[in-house]
């Protein structure tokens, strides 16, 4: 069994690789003074960086979570994702509300991806 991670930090690696399937951390915002959109379009662009690194894209993703720090936000991440998901590979995805770890996340994400 070979498990390949990438990233891999004290408390936690940002992607690992099994069996041709891969598994990212939730992807976080680094400027936490964008409002939703913007805070949407750059977890999104972490994927497709951490996704591209594992040899996969978007068009392979398996299941998607996205959690929010306030619902009221659905509507604009909504709008960010549409634009970025490719139509005809949209995966399962649930979306819902939660408390993230920092205050100023308005969003997070969890992908798990097929590699291509």
């Amino acid at each position: 069994m070979e498990i390949t991670r990438l990233h891999v930090g004290a408390r936690l690696s940002e992607a690992a690789i099994h069996n041709n399937t891969v598994y990212l951390a939730g992807q976080v915002p680094d400027d936490t003074t964008l409002d939703i959109a913007g805070q949407t379009r750059e977890v999104l662009a972490h994927i497709d960086r951490l996704l591209a690194e594992c040899g996969s894209d978007k068009t392979c993703i398996l299941s998607c979570q996205i959690y929010l720090a306030d619902l009221a936000d659905f509507d604009g991440m909504n709008q960010e994702y549409d634009a970025w998901v490719p139509g005809a590979h949209t995966p399962p995805r649930a979306t819902v509300q939660a408390k993230l770890a920092n205050p100023d996340w308005r969003i997070e994400i969890v992908v798990v991806a097929a590699q291509r």
